[in-house]
């Protein structure tokens, strides 16, 4: 499943967007998710929850889904 992600800022980091789409609670969850779960960043693994996002970048998170970050002007 695709869901897109509107954002008003230019970029989002990756702890930022797994907590706005309701898949960790806080923001030190982050680090235990990305241990957990085989996250991808534009199809490269990703572990670090600081990573900066921007428009039209795309997180796979396995067993969950897809998220497409979109900017709002």
């Amino acid at each position: 499943m695709e869901q897109t992600v509107t954002i008003k800022t230019e970029t989002i980091t990756l702890g930022q967007l797994l907590k706005l789409v309701q898949l960790i609670d806080t923001g030190g969850a982050a680090k235990w998710f990305l241990q957990e779960y085989n996250v991808l960043v534009n199809g490269e693994r990703e572990t670090r929850r600081g990573r900066k996002l921007k428009d039209g970048d795309r997180v796979d998170v396995e067993q969950i889904g897809t998220f497409v970050v979109a900017r709002t002007k």
